[in-house]
């Protein structure tokens, strides 16, 4: 769902002997991927913080750039660019959405985002990801969704192997599908882990005029 607001602004069989074949071949492939999914998950629970610049790109191919900030676990900040009166805060539990020009705050639950998965270390990619091809044995492309709750959109993370920054991997963005099918495309640059960000980097100032008692 917030994605979609910043888009409009901004199987058992019997053995053969062939069948056999396939499957030594096939268990290789199942053991790497596991491998893979693991050092995800290890360069998820050893990173608790990042900075970023970020380039993001909708479905109608719009360009916003900003800086990111990100703490585990739950914590999100996508500042946007000065001429972008947009904020998205992440603090922990919620992710909200503060559009300062027509002075409107959207919120949801961070568990009900896309970026969840990005922002929970202990959750197990084991049950919800898959490692899809990539040409590459230098980038994994992770796909992350919830099948019980399609509501909740997909993720697919992006890393490159680099062996200065945590179990060897290095975000380099990601895309987020929401249920509606709206796609956003982030890309990083400059990215710097396990730096000391203060938890007031993700508050935020509330446009909407107060009530008068």
């Amino acid at each position: 769902m917030i994605f979609k607001t910043l888009s409009t602004r901004a199987a058992a069989w019997t053995l053969t002997p062939l069948a056999a074949a396939g499957l030594a071949v096939a268990a290789p492939a199942i053991a790497q991927s596991a491998n893979a999914l693991a050092s995800v998950q290890a360069h998820l629970k050893s990173t608790s913080s990042m900075t970023a610049d970020f380039v993001q790109t909708d479905r109608n191919g719009q360009r916003l750039t900003g800086k990111l900030t990100l703490k585990r676990p739950g914590k999100i900040r996508f500042q946007y660019q000065k001429d972008v009166p947009l904020l998205i805060v992440g603090d922990g539990s919620r992710l909200t959405m503060i559009d300062y020009q027509v002075k409107q705050v959207q919120s949801w639950p961070v568990k009900n985002s896309p970026l969840g998965a990005l922002l929970d270390p202990d959750r197990d990619l084991s049950k919800y990801a898959k490692v899809l091809p990539t040409g590459s044995g230098d980038v994994l492309s992770v796909e992350v969704k919830d099948p019980k709750r399609p509501e909740y959109g997909t993720i697919t993370m992006v890393f490159v192997r680099d062996g200065a920054s945590p179990a060897g991997l290095r975000l380099r963005g990601w895309v987020a599908l929401d249920s509606q099918n709206n796609r956003t495309r982030i890309d990083l640059s400059n990215q710097k882990f396990n730096v000391a960000v203060a938890d007031s980097a993700f508050k935020w100032t509330d446009p909407r005029p107060r009530k008068r008692k």
